[in-house]
């Protein structure tokens, strides 16, 4: 049987039929039905935060995130290390991305970098909780302060992780959340935003539902709504949480124990409580990565190159930036398999093959 480098996590069917035989019953299928109010108090509960909004991905979150904040046609400082939907939002609002390189030890933006890409066109800069790992929120947040930038996180990764005893997704102006099925936490397909400002919160909750209540139109707006199925799964999954992040800490210490500090791994962050959300390993070079690839692949095994290629040398990019540590992580770093109920039989093939 093949491991590929993620597998969903799906709760006992009858617990999920049960649910959508109620939303059948109700005939409510979308615009705020009970499922989703009731997603919507789980991770307030859950993220311990006054203003959350569940939308329909993690792509959208941020769009909308961007029209809430009025972050509009002008520069965005981020990260070349992340998945494309990052650079992706930015571009689609019609911003500019400006990239500035990563730390080496966590692939989180380096904040050393920020201030010198700041110019009068900067709005806001836009940093990634990579792997599930935190970003130096203070440092981000002071050089924020001092030039009136908004700062919003893409903490797709993040649900689960704590920082300094508050969930890391509850950092920033606005920070965005993936509910993807490939995601430790998912709603099948869904994200959410997590918004510090009440009066923000209340313009993004127009923002998704095409900026209007009933026939009083007060923004632009467009729908980015989620439907009651998807919330379903979500009210389903939220009560296995912990049991999933316990698993796969279980099975990222296997990991451990078997590569025994063969490739290295991101440093461990001591105020961090991290919700192993993905084990990332950097090989030498990229040719013994594109090897242990393809020896994995004799074996129907497959790991994933998160993240490449890096985000500043995407072909359709007008301007070019030099960012050398990313450039070379991307060349050489991998995501093997993690998922509930991987087996440690199945990490130790995966480790055997790597170390052959």
């Amino acid at each position: 049987m093949a491991i590929y480098v993620t597998r969903p996590f799906l709760p006992p069917k009858e617990e999920y039929l049960k649910r959508v035989s109620e939303v059948f019953d109700r005939e409510v299928l979308t615009n705020q039905g009970p499922e989703v109010q009731e997603l919507e108090a789980h991770m307030k509960k859950y993220l311990g935060t006054e203003n959350f909004q569940y939308v329909a991905n993690g792509t959208v979150a941020i769009q909308i995130a961007l029209r809430a904040l009025d972050v509009t046609e002008g520069e965005i400082i981020t990260t070349p290390f992340s998945y494309v939907a990052t650079t992706s939002t930015i571009l689609w609002e019609r911003c500019t991305p400006v990239f500035v390189d990563i730390e080496p030890g966590n692939f989180t933006i380096d904040p050393a970098k920020i201030a010198a890409a700041i110019t009068p066109r900067t709005k806001a800069i836009m940093p990634v909780h990579v792997f599930g790992y935190a970003c130096n929120i203070e440092a981000i947040q002071e050089i924020a302060d001092r030039h009136g930038l908004k700062v919003i996180y893409d903490a797709a990764h993040s649900f689960g992780s704590v920082y300094k005893g508050k969930a890391l997704s509850t950092y920033g102006d606005i920070a965005t959340l993936s509910f993807h099925a490939t995601k430790l936490f998912h709603t099948l397909e869904g994200g959410g935003c997590v918004i510090r400002d009440n009066d923000v919160a209340a313009k993004l909750d127009l923002v998704k539902r095409f900026g209007h209540v009933g026939d009083e139109h007060f923004t632009l707006g467009i729908n980015a709504k989620q439907d009651e199925l998807n919330a379903a799964m979500g009210n389903v999954n939220i009560k296995y949480i912990d049991a999933i992040i316990a698993d796969r800490k279980r099975s990222s210490e296997r990991y451990d124990a078997c590569l025994n500090g063969r490739l290295q791994r991101p440093l461990p962050q001591a105020d961090l409580a991290y919700n192993y959300a993905y084990y990332p390993v950097v090989f030498p070079d990229e040719k013994a990565l594109l090897a242990t690839f393809a020896q994995l692949a004799k074996h129907d095994i497959f790991p994933r190159r998160y993240f490449y290629p890096s985000l500043n040398t995407l072909p359709y990019l007008s301007e070019r930036y030099d960012c050398p540590v990313s450039q070379d992580i991307c060349s050489r770093i991998a995501c093997l398999p993690l998922f509930y109920g991987l087996t440690d039989e199945q990490i130790e093939v995966v480790c055997k093959n790597i170390l052959a």
